[in-house]
């Protein structure tokens, strides 16, 4: 019998009746009580609590249920009610009663816990190498690192275990396993995914992440999970950008990628970025991607503050009690990383938060010239020897392109990239900015049919190639996105003009550079600071020469920043519709008659930038 290692073969089996889920979970009711201590897991659900969920089902179908009979593994920093729940740390250990918010949710869906997984101790690391329950390997090399901290999460799905597993990500541990095991790891926008009933690391920066083999079945499991909890403290508001991919892709890449020397691992990113070109649509059409050189230097600024700055204060808050009363009970490395705390203190803290500020209005910029971020996932992939002769250093190489996400608010999302010459496996992250969880998803899928068609890529560990139908596109976690306003601009608020703060500060996103349709006159308002034209279009009798085509720029704005914007227009401005010259309407800027008096016509230059560029000349 034959059994689908993914969440929609297993569903598909389901629904014609070839599989049921008796016969999927019959290997973990008959494990025996003294299995041998595997290090991917901690603790295995004990054969009466899985046979539980599957009496749950009963009556149900995949037609009622998402995730009908679909098992999955859970990161032991995550509760789950009636089992332990250790953070890696047995003197920490506790059973809570109640299951995470997230767990609640998946397990209501239909899904079935099967067992909690190992980690970096308190999940502080990178490496999956930190945890007295032993160090689960890559799945493809016994001489690697897993990655970490959710290492065991990882190894699970990619071993084919389970179809997916949880981990939590706050400086890379949802991405860097999923690198090390060939896996798609979603890290979603901090705040999309509720924490409670998860041991915190950074409180107000921890994600709970998914490992999954297809970007569709992690888009099926993000559904259920995403959306706030109301008796749930906020720590991250998530403005949800637009569920769509643009037209044509603009992916931003390092300009100088750092590999530590690793050869084959930049060999790897290159063929990645070749790769881009085979992008399809849903029809088979080549769908336009730029690769655009990118300066890193921000981001990396902001990847030291992490753990460099006063963020690890807040890591040492976590556990402030038990560290002072166990410190000998903490994994030696841990306790010298949390105890690094004690070198901050609340004007550190300040000074912190102010330089990530100033770093984060650096990096807004960078996003108008790019849709997305594409990195490596990591930078090399340490053997295990190498990082006991050096854990912290070999540990930080690790978040080099992670450690910045979560501190920006960014959305990312870990997919495998194919293979190294000696077989390691390689991945890329795509990385966008907050709310654009679902976006990413679809562009995963996209990007794993691509690697299907060119290689043998298989999917975990020796598992069969993903067929088309496991690589659903659209993924469609659409359930949440918020809708936008396109706003066209015509003069300070353009790209590089004084006001376009007003359109940064409030996550719009440049959707085209175009002109209106040939109806309007713009003029030179007077007494502006700073200078502005003011839009207006001819009469509906008027001859059409006496109308221009005026260049503007096209906008997607969150609706619940529109009120705050329109706020800031003065008179005679105000937002009205514009039409477009492929004759749409979108809402923009326009000025009332009444604040012509003494404006000068410069409807002949086509549009402010030139204007403004003549009269600087």
């Amino acid at each position: 019998m034959s059994i689908p290692h993914t969440i929609s073969g297993l569903l598909t089996a389901y629904r014609d009746g070839s599989l049921t889920p008796a016969q999927v979970f019959a290997s973990f009711l008959t494990l025996p009580p003294a299995t041998p201590q595997d290090p991917a897991w901690i603790h295995r659900a004990p054969a009466a609590f899985i046979q539980a969920q599957l009496d749950a089902l009963v009556g149900q179908s995949p037609a009622t249920l998402p995730l009908f009979g679909i098992p999955f593994g859970v990161k032991d920093n995550i509760d789950v009610a009636s089992l332990p729940t250790t953070a890696a740390c047995p003197a920490f250990a506790y059973t809570p009663e109640q299951s995470a918010t997230v767990v609640q949710r998946l397990m209501k869906a239909g899904a079935i816990v099967v067992g909690k997984t190992n980690l970096d101790q308190f999940a502080t690391g990178l490496v999956g190498a930190r945890s007295p329950y032993g160090i689960p390997a890559s799945t493809f090399s016994d001489e690697h690192v897993s990655g970490g901290s959710s290492s065991g999460s990882a190894v699970v799905v990619a071993r084919g275990e389970v179809a997916f597993a949880l981990g939590t990500d706050t400086a890379g541990s949802g991405r860097v396993p999923a690198g090390f095991n060939n896996l798609v790891g979603v890290k979603p926008t901090p705040g999309l995914v509720p924490t409670g009933g998860v041991v915190p690391a950074c409180k107000s920066l921890d994600c709970v992440s998914i490992f999954a083999l297809t970007a569709s079945d992690a888009a099926r499991v993000l559904a259920v999970m995403e959306g706030s909890q109301a008796d749930e403290p906020v720590f991250n508001q998530v403005t949800l950008q637009a569920p769509r991919l643009p037209a044509k892709l603009r992916v931003g890449v390092p300009v100088t990628p750092e590999f530590f020397g690793d050869a084959e691992y930049a060999g790897a990113f290159d063929r990645a970025q070749a790769q881009w070109a085979g992008l399809r649509d849903v029809d088979g059409r080549p769908w336009p991607v730029e690769l655009v050189p990118l300066d890193m230097s921000p981001f990396m600024a902001v990847a030291k503050l992490l753990y460099e700055g006063p963020w690890v204060a807040e890591r040492y808050a976590a556990i402030s009690d038990f560290i002072e009363s166990h410190a000998d009970d903490i994994n030696p490395v841990v306790r010298g990383i949390i105890e690094g705390a004690k070198h901050h203190n609340a004007v550190s803290a300040f000074k912190g938060q102010y330089r990530l500020r100033e770093l984060a209005q650096a990096t807004l910029p960078t996003w108008q010239h790019i849709d997305v971020m594409m990195v490596p996932t990591a930078p090399t992939m340490p053997t295990l020897a190498s990082v006991q002769a050096d854990p912290v250093g070999r540990n930080s190489q690790l978040g080099t392109y992670t450690n910045f996400v979560n501190l920006l608010g960014l959305a990312a999302l870990a997919l495998p990239s194919g293979f190294t010459a000696t077989g390691l496996p390689f991945g890329i992250t795509v990385i966008a900015p907050g709310g654009s969880d679902a976006a990413l998803l679809d562009l995963g899928a996209l990007w794993q049919q691509a690697l299907a068609r060119s290689t043998t890529t298989p999917l975990g560990h020796a598992l069969s190639p993903p067929t088309d139908a496991e690589l659903t596109w659209p993924c469609g976690v659409q359930a949440l996105a918020a809708p936008n306003l396109m706003v066209s601009v015509v003069g300070a608020h353009l790209s590089g003009m004084p006001l376009h703060w007003q359109l940064t500060e409030r996550q719009a996103r440049l959707v085209s550079s175009t002109r209106t349709s040939s109806r309007y006159r713009l003029f030179a308002l007077p007494g502006t600071v700073p200078p502005k034209p003011g839009l207006v279009r001819i009469a509906a009798d008027a001859p059409p020469d006496e109308g221009h085509a005026i260049a503007v720029e096209v906008y997607a704005m969150p609706q619940s920043s529109i009120g705050s914007f329109l706020a800031l227009i003065p008179p005679p401005l105000g937002l009205g519709s514009v039409e477009l010259e492929d004759g749409s309407w979108v809402k923009g800027f326009i000025c009332e008659p009444c604040g012509l008096a003494g404006a000068d016509d410069i409807s002949q230059y086509g549009g402010w930038r030139a204007y403004m560029s003549r009269k600087t000349s």
